[in-house]
């Protein structure tokens, strides 16, 4: 039996309420249509579907796996999708941009992966912490943090980049653990200008409520690398993104703090001048890169 033509099969028969239609849609028989779907029950031991002449409704298990079942299709067609790309002529030049920390650490190991399996592309990989305009820079696409303005450029969304706060022990026992934001008052905060020119951390409860707490300290910098290095050396309250601080959190030369508050993430996009009549090699490598950030994608970089 194929079970991703079951599962198809399936999903059409819920949403016509016939295995004759079902089965015209899908290009068969009624009796090979009915015999798949039979298959498919006995596989599981489950009755899936109420038969009648007045038409046919999932039981209460069919209404559960159907749900299932639209998930699964999804992500076939998804992959099915990035398949049929990456086996088109992805070739020829692609300028690629960034910001610094976030090229070095995720896109870099990511292009590397790409070139790979498109040996026929040659990458421009440029790194900037400011915006820049994509047609006057003749940049390909672009991997941009943070909602996007309206505008006429292409954008497909990728993940979330999520953000944690971290300290080194030695500078926790020196100057004790915060236990909600309020404590960091009487901490030294070690201040990403970009994000958080303003001094205030934004925090958010189990509740959902927002929090903004303004900080202070004495290191300001648009550099998360340096931030990262001050809070290794005990210096102060670091927040980062999760990419940025999980190699050293996960090696215990940092550790989490405020663990029941959260701040907040950021949206990942790939950014390209049109959403019309795109190219191959930029289509391919963007549909490539909406399989790479799924839950804890950053546990998985280099």
């Amino acid at each position: 039996m194929d079970r991703i033509q079951a599962v198809r099969l399936f999903i059409r028969v819920v949403d016509l309420g016939s295995f004759s239609k079902a089965a015209a849609d899908m290009g068969m028989g009624q009796p090979s249509a009915t015999k798949l779907v039979a298959q498919l029950e006995q596989q599981l031991g489950s009755r899936l579907l109420h038969r009648s002449t007045h038409g046919v409704t999932p039981t209460e298990i069919g209404a559960l796996y159907y749900e299932k079942c639209k998930l699964i299709a999804h992500h076939v067609e998804e992959a099915e999708t990035v398949a049929s790309l990456l086996q088109s002529q992805v070739q020829g030049g692609l300028r690629i941009s960034t910001s610094v920390a976030f090229g070095r650490r995720v896109l870099v190991p990511l292009v590397m992966r790409f070139m790979q399996l498109n040996p026929k592309l040659q990458i421009e990989l440029n790194f900037e912490d400011r915006y820049v305009n994509l047609v006057e820079q003749g940049i390909d696409v672009a991997v941009r943090m943070g909602r996007l303005a309206d505008s006429t450029l292409g954008a497909r969304y990728l993940g979330v980049n999520p953000w944690v706060l971290v300290a080194a022990p030695a500078y926790l026992e020196r100057r004790g653990m915060p236990l909600s934001p309020a404590d960091l008052a009487a901490h030294d905060a070690l201040i990403y200008s970009t994000v958080q020119g303003d001094a205030r951390w934004h925090f958010i409860g189990a509740d959902g409520q927002a929090l903004p707490v303004p900080v202070k300290g004495p290191l300001r910098s648009n550099n998360l690398s340096a931030l990262l290095a001050a809070a290794r050396g005990g210096m102060g309250v670091a927040a980062l993104p999760w990419y940025v601080a999980y190699e050293s959190v996960n090696s215990g030369v940092v550790r989490p703090l405020l663990g029941d508050w959260a701040l907040p993430s950021q949206e990942i996009h790939a950014v390209y001048p049109s959403p019309r009549l795109v190219p191959a090699k930029v289509s391919g490598f963007v549909a490539w890169l909406q399989g790479q950030f799924g839950e804890a994608w950053w546990t998985d970089q280099k």
